[in-house]
């Protein structure tokens, strides 16, 4: 029995040695603290451990994600994600343990964030001329509702509310009539989310040029319109000239000189229209200033008519086609304050003229519908508020509005109204008049048609039939004369036929040639006469140009007459 005892103990003894000799397991971790910032982080840390198999004790899975939270590698790379954040300060402890080694702890801790979500717009400002317009921008984010608001009534916000994801949104500006910058803030918000602010900012339209306004005065401006067309009796252009694109002498005329008007009135015109260009002469195009300089040229011109006691006409041509090519809706609100810029300073500076000046608002508007008509009624009735609201001798002056395209029949059907006006019987309608087109202006045949030589009932060609005047002639010349003075002149409105001419075709020779000139001198005295008979005011166009197909009726570079027989058939219809 002794002997079971003692044996019994040995074993005890040898087991116990045993299990003081087993190995305690290897577990390292490379990190201890995981600071975390407060939009979130993707970090990492390294499990080392020789115990054949670890777990990861993760109590803050609700906003910790581990990419393995248990494995058998003996190195593993742990990825850790803090995708969402917290408005306080939050800490939790991983656990890590292997086998029987002791375990190792990692604390994460994300500081506090101003925000729950994620929200931003593309746009930091938005700017807008003084035509207003619409700029686009998006939002995008996570939070679960936003709201976009502006300070402003001018501004419009296509969406004002959303919901996470992204979302288009347009900044709308409306057109804007002041002299002074304006400035707005849109805000984009959401509950525990950034806020973005856009800055918008909207330009001042053109100065207010009307700085110096005088009391109406009525000295040498006694006259109704009607009564200054009394005492006008015909009419010439100084064609491609004041108006000429790149300056003055750009397209082939000399500068005008007192002696050029001086000739113009010795051979029978008591009235010079001035085709005249201003958008060239601008200071700037965002002030629409017009140069004293060319204020000061077209004044000289302007006074050489008055001192030698022509009536003038002054416009705003062609001009680039800033206006007349844009008498639409789109470009209503940016032409209007252009106009109103351009003519508050060209009144102003021509102020002191007697009513022997005349001003124009536009030349050839392009318009062929009811709905650019309603355009270019807008664009007459500024040039008319424009210039009285100078004061002075311009509360009285009488002014000349023009027909859509200036055109006979589009004028008859369209302008159905004239501007309103705060003085009575100081206003004549304009038209422009080359009909048929083919005679008076075409210089090459086209698909549609082709060059009338020839016009009127004695002077077709017999030989040359197929350039006889096919239409358009003395019938439906008295015609078209007619409408205009049954629609305006026997309403007591005068009518300017601004512009009229027929080119003459010297490239013909013999009896053609002879007889062209014929006809074209018939035809100069026919329109003459009959527009005259019927009130309207005639202007004839002349370019200059003393080539063929051109309409020159002096040569300006020595102030001689160019065109005898042309200039004898205007008088004789003048008379």
């Amino acid at each position: 029995m002794q002997k079971i005892t003692s044996f019994l103990s040995l074993l005890f003894i040898l087991f116990t040695m045993g299990c003081d000799d087993e190995e305690v397991a290897r577990l390292t971790v490379s990190e201890s603290l995981i600071e975390v910032a407060p939009e979130g982080v993707v970090s990492g840390f390294v499990v080392e451990t020789d115990a054949g198999a670890w777990a990861i004790t993760n109590p803050a899975a609700d906003w910790v994600t581990l990419s393995q939270s248990s494995g058998t590698q003996s190195r593993a790379l742990i990825s850790l994600t803090v995708a969402t954040r917290s408005l306080t300060p939050r800490t939790d402890t991983l656990v890590i343990r292997a086998g029987n080694a002791a375990p190792v702890n990692v604390v994460v801790s994300q500081a506090a964030s101003d925000f729950l979500y994620q929200l931003a717009v593309n746009r930091v400002s938005a700017d807008f001329s003084f035509q207003g317009g619409s700029l686009p921008m998006t939002v995008t984010g996570t939070a679960p509702r936003w709201t976009l608001t502006a300070d402003a009534p001018w501004v419009e916000l296509s969406q004002g509310e959303g919901v996470a994801g992204t979302a288009s949104v347009n900044v709308v500006a409306a057109p804007y009539t002041g002299s002074q910058n304006r400035t707005a803030r849109v805000t984009l918000s959401g509950e525990a989310a950034p806020a973005s602010v856009i800055e918008v900012t909207q330009r001042a339209s053109y100065p207010d040029y009307n700085t110096s306004p005088i009391d109406p005065d009525a000295t040498g401006m006694g006259s109704t319109a009607t009564e200054l067309a009394s005492r006008i009796k015909i009419g010439w252009n100084i064609g491609n000239t004041l108006e000429a694109i790149g300056g003055e002498t750009a397209w082939g005329n000399p500068l005008v000189t007192e002696n050029l008007i001086k000739l113009v009135k010795q051979n029978g015109f008591n009235a010079i229209r001035i085709p005249c260009s201003w958008n060239q002469y601008l200071e700037s195009n965002a002030t629409a200033k017009i140069k004293e300089s060319w204020l000061n040229r077209v004044k000289q011109v302007v006074q050489w008519c008055v001192d030698n006691d022509v009536y003038v006409i002054l416009n705003i041509h062609w001009d680039g086609g800033w206006l007349e090519n844009h008498c639409t809706p789109d470009k209503q609100f940016e032409n209007n304050a252009k106009q109103k810029a351009l003519w508050t300073q060209i009144a102003t500076h021509l102020r002191d003229f007697d009513e022997r000046l005349i001003f124009a608002g536009t030349n050839e508007p392009n318009v062929e519908n009811a709905t650019q008509m309603a355009v270019l009624q807008t664009y007459l009735q500024t040039f008319v508020d424009a210039v009285r609201a100078t004061g002075g001798r311009n509360y009285y002056r009488t002014l000349v509005v023009q027909g859509p395209s200036t055109d006979v029949e589009m004028t008859q059907k369209l302008m159905t109204a004239m501007p309103t006006d705060v003085v009575p019987n100081r206003m004549m309608a304009e038209i422009h008049y080359y009909t048929p087109f083919q005679y008076c202006l075409m210089s090459e045949d086209a698909s549609w048609g082709k060059m009338f030589y020839y016009w009127g009932k004695d002077y077709h060609s017999a030989t040359d039939a197929g350039r006889n005047a096919s239409w358009g002639e003395e019938a439906r010349l008295e015609e078209l004369m007619g409408m205009m003075k049954q629609q305006f002149v026997d309403k007591g409105i005068p009518v300017i036929m601004g512009e009229y001419a027929v080119i003459r075709r010297t490239n013909l020779t013999g009896d053609n040639l002879k007889l062209h000139l014929a006809s074209r001198a018939y035809y100069l005295k026919y329109l003459t006469q009959k527009a005259k008979a019927n009130g309207l005011l005639p202007f004839y166009w002349d370019a200059g140009n003393m080539d063929a197909n051109a309409s020159a009726l002096f040569n300006r570079k020595n102030n001689t007459v160019f065109d005898q027989v042309a200039l004898d058939a205007i008088m004789e219809g003048a008379k």
